[in-house]
């Protein structure tokens, strides 16, 4: 029963950084859902230069 003295604060950090990465994927996932292209402006409904399909429409209608 001493192990689980040990392991206990080792166990709860990580499960509160696992809590933080689910949270920031969902949150990733709501701003896809409205219109954000996941680089910050969450409007532009993946129509910037940050968006690699722009950037590929681009280049096949340049040639």
């Amino acid at each position: 029963m001493d192990w689980i003295s040990e392991i206990l604060p080792s166990v709860i950090v990580g499960g509160i950084l696992a809590i933080i990465v689910v949270l920031l994927i969902i949150g990733k996932i709501k701003e896809r859902k409205h219109g954000g292209c996941g680089c910050g402006c969450p409007g532009c409904n993946g129509h910037c230069a940050h968006s690699s399909v722009t950037n590929i429409e681009q280049k096949e209608a340049n040639g």
